[in-house]
């Protein structure tokens, strides 16, 4: 078997990223509101469940 071709890596825009880290730290305020900080285990179980809504 031969090695297979690497993809190419993916490139993002400043404006996306800056987008993505707005969107994060939302999320972490909206989690320590719900006085859910410090619980990332339970915060990757809950990103893992399917959305109802989505089908």
């Amino acid at each position: 078997m031969g090695k297979k071709k690497p993809r190419p890596r993916r490139s993002f825009t400043p404006e996306f990223k800056a987008e993505i880290v707005k969107l994060c730290r939302r999320i972490a305020r909206l989690m320590r509101n719900a006085g859910l900080q410090g619980r990332h285990r339970r915060r990757r179980q809950w990103t893992t469940i399917p959305d109802p809504g989505a089908a």
